[in-house]
């Protein structure tokens, strides 16, 4: 199918060293992007890959720096803290912040005049179906990811005429790492949040990866500004 390859491209893909990460750089490799993981830490990372650190911006401008220019920019690095809002801590609220959503922020006001220059672009944010329904334990999570919300749209609106897409990605429940060891502590969970999806199974990384890439190909090329769920059928909008 024409549109669909990535041949020429440079893509960059944040938190590339976890599991969706991972997922998504491979998706993007396989259509003939060259990818580029980035990542506090390196050690899984797919290669190549540069080491970022989303908290601090001297981090970021080095890091893009390094890479120059970019065609394809994924934000999908995140950091979660789940607990109840009343007994949170602010200073987790600044990390998600600063991770979340600072952090995109940034590396997209360096990375995006380029793509602008060039006449072409693709900007994915990977959200979080907790952030667009809610999510018992997630407040102040949610609050950062639904931030990529407004900034995704109005991007969308000011890079349009440059061919320049904009969109969210949103994972529902997501069998990863992360999701593992908060189960390890409740027995039980991973099952009963599986009985709660209507495809009656938790998503996977390559339910998001694929998603992410198609965003990114040609034939994706009017599709701009807009939220979408993976979640098997939780979310419904």
């Amino acid at each position: 199918m024409d549109g669909l390859r990535l041949d020429g491209r440079v893509a960059v893909v944040t938190g590339g060293a976890g599991a969706i990460g991972t997922a998504i750089a491979t998706d993007l490799a396989a259509l003939g992007a060259e990818v580029v993981t980035a990542d506090v830490d390196l050690t899984n990372a797919r290669q190549p890959a540069l080491h970022v650190d989303l908290t601090s911006p001297a981090s970021v401008q080095a890091f893009a720096d390094e890479v120059g220019a970019a065609d394809i920019l994924v934000h999908n690095a995140g950091v979660a803290i789940v607990e109840p809002f009343t007994e949170s801590d602010p200073a987790g609220w600044d990390l998600m912040w600063q991770v979340n959503l600072r952090g995109p922020m940034l590396l997209t006001k360096l990375l995006l005049p380029g793509m602008v220059e060039r006449g072409w672009g693709r900007l994915v944010f990977v959200s979080s179906d907790g952030a667009r329904a809610g999510s018992g334990g997630e407040g102040a999570y949610a609050a950062t990811k639904a931030g990529l919300f407004g900034l995704a749209k109005t991007l969308a609106r000011e890079a349009a005429r440059a061919n320049v897409t904009s969109n969210v990605v949103c994972p529902g429940p997501t069998d990863t790492p992360m999701l593992r060891r908060i189960s390890d502590a409740e027995p039980g969970l991973v099952e009963r949040i599986a009985r709660a999806i209507p495809l009656r199974r938790l998503g996977t990384p390559a339910d998001v990866a694929g998603l992410v890439a198609y965003l990114c190909t040609e034939r994706a090329a009017y599709i701009t500004g807009q939220t979408l769920s993976v979640s098997g059928g939780v979310t419904m909008h």
